[in-house]
């Protein structure tokens, strides 16, 4: 998803504590190296002892170690620039009770964007709480080299439509490319993963 842009929430620093701040962002890369980059995260138990020991807050150890775990959120995302075509796709998967549809694929000199789009049946006049949540995040996979990332999404009762962008752009001729879109609870929860959809070019 797009980032905001982040600004600095106060002019005050105390520069006493600089060379503390840049041995934590030492320690952090130590720790994406000795992890392979999979850190996984602490259990509550481990997290609760730490808060305990140095005088932390629990949620605040939890937030901390949640944001790490998700570093890779937080790369910049490829703005898609130049429009050159629409190359026609036309595939659709159904499963679950679901219509997948991949219509098109948006090329740019930059990027390529993709939309996947689900419909469903739904009861009339409802849109009661677990109908908005049968609809997930997702993620898409295509093949290594590929960055591929949800810009945006939405839906509503019967309907969902999310957008990816991927760099670098997809050739125009698509034979043989397999788009994989895995459902999972959010870009910050690794815990549920949900239907995965394939399409085959």
């Amino acid at each position: 998803m797009r980032m905001l842009p982040y600004e600095r929430p106060t002019e005050h620093y105390d520069e006493r504590i600089i060379e503390l701040d840049e041995q934590i962002c030492s320690l952090i890369r130590q720790r994406k190296e000795a992890s392979d980059n999979n850190p996984g995260f602490p259990p509550f138990e481990r997290i609760a002892e730490w808060a305990r020991r140095y005088g932390l807050h629990d949620a605040f150890l939890k937030s901390l170690f949640g944001t790490m775990l998700n570093e890779e959120h937080f790369r910049p995302m490829v703005e898609p620039l130049d429009f050159r075509k629409h190359i026609p796709v036309l595939r659709s998967v159904e499963q679950r009770e679901r219509f997948y549809t991949l219509t098109s694929i948006r090329q740019y000199s930059n990027a390529s964007v993709i939309i996947l789009n689900i419909d469903w049946e739904a009861p009339e006049q409802t849109f009661e709480r677990h109908e908005i949540r049968q609809h997930y995040s997702y993620e898409l996979f295509i093949a290594e080299g590929y960055d591929c990332r949800m810009m945006n999404g939405g839906s509503r009762s019967d309907h969902a439509s999310y957008r990816f962008v991927v760099s670098p752009p997809l050739p125009d001729d698509l034979s043989g490319v397999v788009f994989r879109f895995q459902e999972s609870s959010g870009p910050f929860d690794k815990m549920e993963a949900g239907e995965e959809v394939v399409f085959k070019i």
